[in-house]
């Protein structure tokens, strides 16, 4: 009797555990969508729910005229919040074609870490579960990749 107590115990734990995990990559994939919506739709709404106020974001683009990448460039949440309200201001940088790409990389209950693929190159997030829901705290990213 105690082993199948056991095993009803044990397959209900990995049922809960298998919910919670497909709930937190539902819920990170959400967020990863908002910050490329914060850009491609010029809606910082949506960054004040998914983006951290203690973001820490840099990254490096290509200058195509010097052939080389440029150096490190940050940018905390308040420059983050002036760019996306410039960056497609005439909704000209965007269409159906453009790249829109959220890899879940990793998901448990506290953090995560997303690959973006967009418009400007690709990023990766690194999110944290806050009282608000899953917010992006770090990103790294580059332009286009050459390789």
């Amino acid at each position: 009797m105690k082993p199948f107590i056991f095993l009803c115990v044990l397959f209900f734990t990995l049922q809960v555990s298998a919910q919670e995990k497909e709930l937190a990559t539902k819920n990170v994939t959400i967020a990863a969508n908002n910050y490329i919506d914060t850009f491609y739709k010029a809606d910082t709404t949506l960054a004040y729910k998914s983006v951290h106020k203690k973001l820490r974001k840099v990254g490096w683009w290509f200058d195509e005229k010097k052939g080389k990448y440029s150096d490190d460039s940050e940018m905390p949440f308040d420059k983050l919040i002036s760019l996306s309200k410039r960056w497609n201001k005439k909704g000209d940088k965007v269409n159906e074609s453009t790249p829109r790409n959220i890899e879940v990389l990793d998901v448990s209950d506290k953090i995560a870490v997303v690959k973006v693929t967009a418009a400007w190159g690709i990023d990766y997030l690194n999110m944290v579960n806050t009282n608000e829901g899953w917010q992006t705290i770090n990103i790294v990213w580059q332009t286009k990749p050459k390789f």
